[in-house]
C-alpha cells in the first residue's frame, strides 16, 4: 500500500466459530472514530446481553497507529490481541471487531482461547469486501472570477474533486485530493492569482 492508502471493510461482515460447546460470535465494523466505537459495543452488550464475554480490538487511522484490545474478563492476552492479531495479519484499519462469547460449559484454556478468538475474528473478516481508499486532503479556496478558467484547467488536470461551488466576483469552492498530491497542488494553487486556501480536514 502507498503512505497515502488503506484498506478496511466495505461493510458490517459476521463470522461464528465453536468449540466443546462454547460459541463465538464475531462482529465486524468498518469504524472512524472512538465514540462510534463505543456505541456499537454497548448495542452488542445490549444485544447479546446474555452472552458472558464481549472482547473486543480496533484499529483507527490510515497510519494504522490507533488501537485497542480488551479481554472482557477472559484471562490476559487470550482475546483482544488474537483478534487484534487478525486485523494486522489483513493489514486493515478502521476497524472495530467484536467477539462474543456464549460459554458451552467446558473450559478451553489458554491455547484453546487463542485459537478460538482467533478463528472468530478471521471468519468475520474473511466474510467481508475489503476495499482500498485514498487519503484525502480537503481545502476550502477562494478566488477571483478573472481566475477561474485558469483554476478549473488546473483541476482537470490534476483531477482535483470540487464540491460547494458558489461563483461570482469573489468565487468559492470546496476541492479535496490525495495526501501524496498535497505540495504539489498547493504549489500550482498558490500561483494563481488572487488565489487563496485554507485547510479543512483530511479524512
Amino acid at each position: 500500500m502507498e503512505a497515502d492508502s488503506y484498506i478496511t471493510i466495505k461493510s458490517f461482515s459476521q463470522g461464528i466459530y465453536k468449540e466443546k460447546g462454547s460459541r463465538f460470535i464475531a462482529s465486524a465494523y468498518p469504524v472512524s472514530d472512538i465514540e462510534e466505537i463505543r456505541t456499537i459495543i454497548d448495542n452488542i452488550r445490549k444485544e447479546y446481553h446474555d452472552a458472558r464475554h464481549h472482547c473486543y480490538a480496533y484499529m483507527i487511522g490510515y497510519e494504522r497507529i490507533t488501537w485497542r484490545v480488551n479481554d472482557d474478563g477472559e484471562p490476559s492476552g487470550t482475546a483482544g490481541r488474537p483478534i487484534l492479531g487478525q486485523i494486522n495479519s489483513f493489514g486493515l484499519t478502521n476497524i472495530l471487531i467484536v467477539v462474543t462469547r456464549y460459554f458451552g460449559g467446558t473450559l478451553l484454556g489458554v491455547s484453546g482461547l487463542i485459537q478460538a478468538y482467533k478463528s472468530a475474528a478471521a471468519s468475520a473478516i474473511g466474510n467481508s469486501e475489503i476495499v482500498s481508499y485514498t487519503v484525502q486532503e480537503f481545502y476550502e479556496i477562494s478566488f477571483p472570477y478573472i481566475s477561474l478558467n485558469t483554476l478549473m484547467k488546473m483541476l482537470k488536470e490534476e483531477g482535483i474533486g470540487q464540491s460547494e461551488q458558489s461563483f461570482d466576483l469573489e468565487c468559492k469552492m470546496r476541492i479535496n485530493f490525495r495526501l501524496s498530491a498535497r505540495d504539489r497542488i498547493l504549489m500550482k494553487l498558490s500561483r494563481i492569482e488572487g488565489l487563496k486556501y485554507r485547510f479543512i480536514e483530511t479524512v
